[in-house]
């Protein structure tokens, strides 16, 4: 038999080095969040827990503690099944639950019987969680950050995949949160919880060089329902910007593009329109479903942009953003891949470390 137990200190920093790691938490907990690269293993799983957790207040402690071990071994033994059969036996994985304790110490004992080099996380899921919050409340702070401003539809998203091909750092905040920013941002299936999203920041920030600039678009302080850490936009508000431009012809082909599906959808597109009526008033809506519903998508886009999205995301960055008055230009001509390719070797004209002395802080 082969178990060890390590804290938090002495696992994360060897997380891509173990084998596996094995959430024994129920379905629902691991959907909610889990550590980067965990797979579920659940010792328990949702609808047993609430099983076991009524006979333990309606029966009592001792036949409930019965009844799970039954459940808790025949999940042990179909995981095992499944999963250990091809395993050689240098395999070592580490194990974790809520705090550490017995379903994941379940599991790893019969782990560590079959001669596996198991490790369990002391403290579990919860400590971890509780390190992802103090690093993302410090992390921020380590690396030099080069903001792309830009309004809605000037390539802002496709010139940050470009800086990444070319070898640049990024932190796609969009792309982890799974939405595109404006009120039809929303993907169909949805986004990851809050505390998934701040898991995904975390894996990404400590992947991070502090030696070299970080690039990141402009945010407000949602994607969609989810919020961004305070210290990273407080630390991205503060920080260099480059203002990305782009001609608005272009502008709306490109969003007429990136959006195909939302304008297709006719009565989801008026749907999503009726949340700005606060705002805009319900005479400006109606004329937007007018448009959309007579197929003048071009000129419903044009509307938006000019009336709407423009205005409000000018106002924003000049409030938020203390360095956007003196943003470095780059201009786009569109968002294809030649004209993005161009902006990429402005802003990298020595390859992707370059310092860029005019951005430095």
């Amino acid at each position: 038999m082969s178990l060890t137990r390590v804290n938090i200190e002495q696992a994360l920093p060897l997380l891509d080095r173990y084998d596996a790691i094995i959430d024994a938490r129920s379905e629902s907990e691991f959907a909610e969040d889990h550590l980067p690269g965990a797979v579920n293993w659940p010792t328990l799983n949702d609808a047993q827990r609430h099983e076991i957790g009524t006979e333990y207040k309606q029966v009592s402690a001792f036949d409930a503690r019965k009844h799970g071990a039954v459940m808790a071994a025949r999940n042990i033994a179909a995981h095992i099944e499944r999963e250990a059969a091809p395993l050689p036996r240098g395999w070592r994985p580490l194990v974790y639950c809520w705090r550490g304790g017995q379903r994941s110490g379940s599991l790893a004992l019969v782990l560590g019987q079959i001669g596996f080099d198991v490790q369990v996380l002391e403290g579990g899921y919860r400590l971890f969680r509780r390190q992802v919050i103090a690093d993302l409340d410090s992390w921020p702070a380590r690396h030099e950050w080069r903001v792309l401003c830009g309004r809605t539809g000037s390539g802002k998203s496709r010139l940050l995949q470009a800086l990444a091909r070319a070898g640049a750092q990024v932190l796609d905040l969009e792309q982890m949160a799974e939405h595109r920013g404006s009120v039809l941002g929303a993907l169909p299936h949805g986004q990851p919880s809050q505390k998934h999203f701040e898991t995904r920041l975390w894996t990404a920030l400590r992947g991070l060089d502090p030696a070299k600039p970080v690039f990141v678009e402009s945010e407000s302080r949602t994607i969609g329902r989810l919020r961004v850490p305070e210290a990273l936009l407080a630390r991205m508000r503060a920080s260099a910007c480059i203002a990305v431009d782009m001609p608005m012809e272009a502008r709306i082909d490109l969003l007429m593009t990136d959006y195909a599906n939302h304008l297709v959808d006719v009565d989801g597109l008026c749907e999503r329109l009726a949340a700005l009526r606060e705002v805009r008033g319900a005479a400006v809506i109606e004329r937007w479903h007018a448009l959309a519903r007579g197929g003048a998508m071009r000129e419903l886009v044009r509307e938006l942009l000019d009336e709407h999205y423009d205005p409000i995301y000018l106002r924003s960055m000049a409030r938020n953003f203390a360095r956007f008055d003196s943003a470095r230009p780059c201009a786009l001509q569109d968002g294809e891949e030649a004209a993005l390719g161009v902006a990429v070797r402005e802003l990298l004209p020595n390859g992707p470390t370059d310092q860029g002395s005019d951005l430095r802080e």
